[in-house]
């Protein structure tokens, strides 16, 4: 029963994220929208932790697996790529690093905002 909570805990906010979607005419997918929601709920503690982690991690684990259609896809789609192989090879290469490198940024921020945080929690208990 828990991991279904969790499980619609995650697909409310993903819904969310599909309404925001239809709503604001901006170029930005869904999935961000409900990402961003889930960030903000999870730093405002408006959705604990403990309400979605074993649901997230059993998604994580299988993330791979919802590669598969999207390469089968490619596959399909190979008269056409290939082509434009290079150029889809290289812009595929710097988008990964740049989102990888975004990525990593954010996350050290949140980890050092975190971090002084909670230094900040303890020297006002000391």
């Amino acid at each position: 029963m828990k991991y279904i909570k969790q499980f619609s805990i995650i697909l409310l906010i993903s819904l969310i994220g599909e309404i925001l979607h239809l709503l604001i005419p901006l170029p930005v997918p869904a999935s961000i929208y409900g990402l961003v929601l889930m960030l903000l709920g999870l730093k405002t503690g408006l959705i604990t932790l403990s309400s979605v982690k074993e649901a997230s991690v059993f998604l994580v684990e299988i993330m791979p697996l919802m590669f598969i259609p999207a390469a089968v896809g490619l596959l399909d789609s190979w008269g056409v790529l290939r082509p434009i192989l290079i150029p889809f090879a290289a812009v595929s290469l710097l988008s990964t690093t740049v989102v990888m490198a975004a990525t990593g940024k954010i996350t050290q921020f949140f980890i050092h905002s975190d971090k002084k945080g909670k230094a900040d929690k303890d020297e006002q208990h000391s």
